[in-house]
């Protein structure tokens, strides 16, 4: 089982970030921000827009799991990304390539060792795993990914005797990256040799033009050079984008094919290992995963008993490749949806592996994703895959096993409202509530955040309310409200402050209900929810919190207005409430 997960990975409802960074095909290596993505070709090459090209060259294929999905938390067996390692280790694993590549500059681009000699140092030893070519492709890409960057700075700022030394550098690695992939592929096609011969001419272009540029001394003539090398710069960061897709695709056909034909567990346990790592690379690779059949592959597995074992991998692969939508896409070609109920209705099949289904469906219902309201096939099995969903609610053993299935269940009540009505026939408030009281199922602000997130959405129904008061939830939603991390990580916070909202939000929801309100109001809720107006480090200076508690507060104080101080009602419910919330927005501005 692997470790607890934050609720970003499964794209969770509310959490006030994209899932898994709907990337273009190819912009930059993105370390976890987020980008928008044009097609370089499209874009100017002048003097001031050089870096901007450069920031857009062809090079997303790993888009560094930051914020993607399945991201923040790495799981057992997944292995670090490669850009989250230690900037040490980073350092010792690269010394070795950068050194190489100074020594081969400044030789001019002369290798030290005989070709035998370089070609037996590339290749790993034999404790090294089937996948460790494609680490090393990876880690040279992000090399040159970064030297194209570093161009693109030195240009900009007109320093022509880097811009050339980096040319030089830029194309060493270049022709190393395609000798250690020559080394491991022997038998290239013709569409790849065309692919590196055109890399590395013009990678030559570029330290041509950049070497002529040094002996310019006219500022005017250099700066009418600019242009021009921009485009050279330019052109080889699409030639290394497409170079670099077709590499990938290759190799990624090689492990879907094993797992197609394989009917050996040892083959498809490692293959489907091999290929949840690289899905850990970021959406770029997921896309060229589905395209290439690897939905299909996956779900073949999940539906053979000899490969039970097996499920919970296989199924946690499948979420990763849906964080796309030709993912999800590809899911319902192939009835994927039909074969998640099934797994998630047969009690025969382990705890582990339920859950994993319900990381699946959290991940294709996210509401960040415009395809999920397509899923038509999603609604013929709801009513199945909701039932099976509480039920693993109830008898969950772990927090991370309550968390996978509250994530799937409050995404679902996203993604119909009929989902609402069938969960107040199951109890379900009941079994939430009940839930909140069990440390083991729920510890943590993520899955306090899946559960109001139900209660929020259930709250539209007028029914809930009665159900809210006997199940004594609104003691619960008054506890919400003064949610606070722990840890004090800002995904942490970012999830105490989606607690604290979407309570507020449920409180106005409910609070239509005169008996509620009042009841709400027994309890103490109208002095809390004013704390957390005027008080910006209660909600953590939130201003989503403020307009959510500004909005439970007025509704509360239309039934029973003297349960706020005078000065409260008049600052905080009498005026309007963009001014109102101007008001609490600018406590902490000082004019001095």
């Amino acid at each position: 089982m692997r470790a607890p997960l934050e609720p970003k990975e499964w794209g969770l409802p509310g959490n006030g970030e994209e899932i898994a960074e709907t990337h273009g095909r190819w912009g930059p290596w993105n370390r976890g921000g987020k980008t928008k993505h044009k097609r370089l070709g499209s874009r100017a090459c002048g003097p001031d827009s050089c870096d901007q090209a450069l920031i857009q060259i062809g090079i997303n294929m790993m888009a560094f799991p930051g914020v993607s999905h399945l991201d923040s938390i790495p799981l057992p067996g997944q292995g670090l990304p490669l850009i989250q390692v230690d900037s040490v280790q980073r350092w010792m694993e690269d010394l070795k390539l950068m050194t190489d590549c100074e020594c081969m500059c400044i030789l001019q681009s002369k290798p030290i060792s005989l070709e035998d000699d370089a070609q037996s140092e590339l290749i790993p030893s034999s404790q090294h795993g089937p996948c460790d070519h494609l680490q090393l492709l990876l880690k040279r890409a992000w090399i040159i990914s970064t030297e194209l960057g570093r161009i693109g700075q030195k240009l900009d700022r007109e320093r022509w005797g880097r811009v050339h030394s980096l040319s030089v550098r830029l194309t060493c690695h270049a022709r190393s990256m395609i000798n250690e992939y020559s080394i491991f592929n022997r038998g290239t096609s013709e569409e790849m040799e065309q692919l590196q011969k055109l890399l590395m001419e013009k990678c030559s272009e570029l330290t041509a033009v950049t070497e002529r540029c040094l002996h310019i001394e006219d500022e005017q003539a250099l700066k009418s050079m600019k242009p021009c090398v921009g485009e050279t710069l330019s052109a080889v960061g699409r030639n290394f984008s497409q170079l670099l897709e077709l590499a990938l695709t290759q190799e990624i056909q090689v492990l879907v094919r094993k797992i197609d034909t394989s009917d050996n567990l040892y083959t498809a346990e490692s293959t489907t290992g091999n290929l949840f790592s690289l899905t850990q690379e970021g959406a770029p690779l997921c896309r060229i995963i589905a395209k290439e059949g690897g939905v299909v592959a996956l779900f073949k597995i999940c539906r053979q008993d000899c490969f039970r074992c097996l499920y919970p991998q296989t199924l946690r692969t499948l979420a990763s490749i849906c964080c796309v939508e030709e993912g999800i896409h590809q899911l319902e070609k192939v009835d994927g949806i039909l074969c998640l109920a099934d797994i998630l209705t047969d009690s025969s099949h382990s705890e582990a592996t339920r859950a994993e289904a319900a990381a699946v469906v959290a991940q294709i219902t996210s509401p960040h994703l415009p395809v999920t309201q397509h899923l038509s096939s999603f609604l013929e099995s709801m009513e199945e895959i909701v039932t099976a969903l509480i039920k693993l609610c109830q008898e969950a053993s772990s927090g991370e096993v309550f968390l996978l299935a509250s994530a799937a269940l409050a995404n679902i009540t996203f993604f119909d409202t009929m989902a609402c009505e069938m969960l107040l026939q199951l109890n379900a408030m009941r079994i939430l509530l009940e839930a909140c009281g069990d440390k083991q199922r729920v510890d943590t602000p993520y899955t306090r955040d899946q559960i109001v997130t139900i209660l929020a959405n259930m709250s539209v129904l007028e029914q809930c309310a009665s159900d809210i008061i006997q199940e004594n939830g609104l003691q619960l939603l008054m506890g919400m409200l003064s949610e606070k991390p722990l840890s004090g990580s800002p995904a942490e916070v970012a999830a105490c402050e989606r607690v604290q909202q979407k309570a507020a939000v449920t409180l106005t929801r409910l609070s239509r209900d005169t008996d509620v309100a009042r009841e709400a109001i027994r309890l103490g809720c109208m002095p809390r929810l004013t704390e957390l107006c005027w008080v910006p480090a209660e909600r953590n200076n939130s201003d989503s919190v403020l307009v959510a508690c500004l909005a439970a507060l007025r509704t509360l104080a239309a039934v029973c207005p003297e349960g706020l101080q005078d000065t409260d009602f008049q600052q905080l419910v009498k005026p309007r409430l963009v001014d109102s919330f101007l008001l609490c927005a600018n406590m902490e501005e000082s004019f001095v």
